[in-house]
């Protein structure tokens, strides 16, 4: 995932996190220290280690704000101790390995793109032995929440027949997806319960598999679960996502179920829930059973991924069986004629001719081709 600059800036001014973050840098970098920050940014962070006496940080991102870091590093006399490199720490081989990495990947839940697996693979390859990683730990928390105007909002659009059409078909759609949420402790039908710990300085696995469950303490009509993290950004400095206390920029999650349920003191909520990395990001899985004393079925059971929040392509989906035999697009057979001219020691602006000139059909105008070959330099070139 690539921020935007608004973005970056709205996590500088994110105050509990920067100050938790300059506490542990205090606590860890040594005057000498050589720090490798893994998703730099605009380079808030290498900044501060350079002010604590770092001799060498490296600064890896591999999204364009890195451009604005080296300006920021050069306005505040630190281009000399900063090394930018604009890629994936998973790809990078550097000359030396370092005291503390800093890595504050994480979106709203830990399990996020390739945040574990970037962690793992910079421990293994990038850290002294003895070094340390910044943050340490995640530990997860989550309760029952009664929370009628957040459901809502995924609800009222497929639920309330806008303009008198039926668009319920969109609402098992919606409320198999999860986002940030807010939830005062009033709005809590059960105490949090721990559900997970990610420990960086031994996690091996991307992957997530939990069960927790709950006992109802007060009554009340609940809308799903609130999830969020309590991070050990280094021993004695904590960090806390939790969605009443204040906010900040990760947020806590919000995991719907498909129709509220009303519940009484003494219920009991089971949640078995996973994070299966695929690719790039995260599939999610979340099945509840809601159970009563003296019931002899569930009071609910609900079965969720967001899986079900996509709306599938019969085309793509048969493209993927590994019987499928493919065979190259006028499109595919356009950028393949492109990556091999790359291989000719051709300008791009020769690439592009060349290619007008091979699919004239394609190309009406010749700025098409040139951003064409554009396109596919910035990738693979």
């Amino acid at each position: 995932m690539m921020y935007s600059i608004s973005s970056y800036g709205r996590m500088i001014l994110d105050q509990p996190r920067m100050d938790a973050y300059l506490q542990a840098f205090r606590h860890s970098i040594q005057p000498g220290a050589v720090v490798i920050d893994i998703g730099t940014g605009t380079g808030i962070h290498a900044l501060m280690a350079c002010q604590l006496g770092a001799s060498k940080v490296y600064a890896i991102e591999p999204a364009t704000a890195i451009h604005l870091a080296k300006q920021i590093a050069a306005a505040n006399g630190y281009s000399d101790r900063i090394e930018f490199i604009q890629g994936i720490s998973t790809k990078l081989t550097l000359p030396e390995q370092a005291d503390v990495i800093i890595s504050d990947l994480h979106g709203v839940m830990p399990w996020f793109a390739q945040h574990i697996p970037s962690l793992v693979d910079a421990r293994q390859r990038l850290l002294k032995p003895g070094g340390i990683l910044l943050p340490q730990k995640d530990t997860l928390w989550g309760g029952v929440v009664t929370a009628p105007e957040l459901y809502q909002s995924y609800a009222s659009p497929w639920n309330d027949a806008p303009y008198g059409f039926d668009l319920s078909a969109g609402l098992k759609v919606e409320l198999n997806t999860w986002g940030r949420g807010r939830a005062h402790l009033e709005q809590f039908l059960t105490n949090p319960v721990q559900w997970a710990e990610v420990d960086y300085r031994t996690v091996e696995e991307p992957n997530l598999k939990a069960q927790v469950s709950w006992t109802v303490d007060r009554p009340g009509l609940a809308h799903g679960y609130m999830l969020w993290f309590d991070t050990l950004v280094t021993d004695g400095v904590p960090l806390t996502s939790a969605p009443y206390a204040p906010e900040i920029a990760y947020g806590s999650a919000f995991f719907p179920f498909l129709e509220p349920v009303d519940l009484q003191v003494g219920d009991r909520i089971e949640l078995d829930i996973r994070a299966d990395l695929i690719s790039q990001d995260y599939m999610w899985t979340w099945h509840t059973q809601v159970t009563r004393s003296g019931l002899a079925q569930p009071l609910a059971e609900f079965k969720q991924s967001n899986f079900f929040s996509q709306t599938l392509d019969p085309q793509k989906l048969r493209k993927r069986v590994p019987s499928y035999v493919p065979s190259l697009s006028e499109d595919g057979q356009v950028d393949c004629s492109i990556l091999q001219a790359m291989t000719q020691q051709l300008t791009v602006e020769q690439i592009a001719q060349k290619v007008a000139a091979q699919f004239p059909a394609q190309f009406p105008q010749g700025q098409d081709a040139l951003d064409r070959v554009r396109d596919l330099a910035q990738i693979y070139g």
